[in-house]
């Protein structure tokens, strides 16, 4: 018998400062059986970063041709392309080739190692890559529960999430 996903349920009031964009979201996110907490916390966030009407989950561990978050035009293409984790040179080759803009989010321990091997291979394809500090990541992900509120206030290269059990600020770099 295959395992099931876990699923979550966020409502969360999102200030995006940078993009003068404020909404309240209501998520259900489904964690994949192999996905750990901290990969399903990137993906929230990278979803908050890039928040849009069209902006939704796609399959993503569970379809290895699709991303783990997406945008389409009115007509079907892809407008936006979201991997989560330290995607291979060509898997991002490829998802230049099928989306307008294409956004990488890496967030743990490996990230480094994995940013030195690709960088070369990626020059040039106008992909989008982010780094989130590892240690921040996992704060967070020890403050999730199944069903939650929270705040999340994004300004400048920072998101501070604020819960009822407490708070934490996540800050990134862009490699490219």
């Amino acid at each position: 018998m295959a395992i099931k996903p876990t699923i979550y349920k966020f409502s969360i009031a999102l200030s995006d400062l940078d993009r003068d964009r404020y909404e309240a979201l209501e998520l259900t996110v489904a964690q994949h059986p192999s996905e750990t907490v901290e990969r399903m916390m990137v993906r929230v966030l990278a979803f908050c970063l890039n928040t849009d009407e069209r902006l939704s989950f796609a399959k993503g561990l569970s379809e290895a041709t699709e991303p783990d978050i997406w945008a389409h035009t009115l007509d079907g293409q892809i407008s936006l392309w979201i991997d989560v984790g330290e995607p291979s040179a060509d898997r991002m080759k490829k998802a230049t080739r099928l989306a307008q803009a294409v956004h990488v989010y890496s967030f743990n321990s490996k990230s480094n190692s994995w940013w030195n091997l690709v960088r070369g291979q990626c020059a040039g394809l106008g992909v989008s890559v982010v780094q989130f500090e590892f240690e921040a990541i996992q704060a967070l992900a020890k403050m999730i529960q199944r069903t939650m509120s929270f705040s999340v206030t994004i300004s400048d290269s920072s998101a501070y999430l604020a819960f009822e059990t407490g708070e934490c600020e996540i800050a990134w770099i862009a490699l490219t």
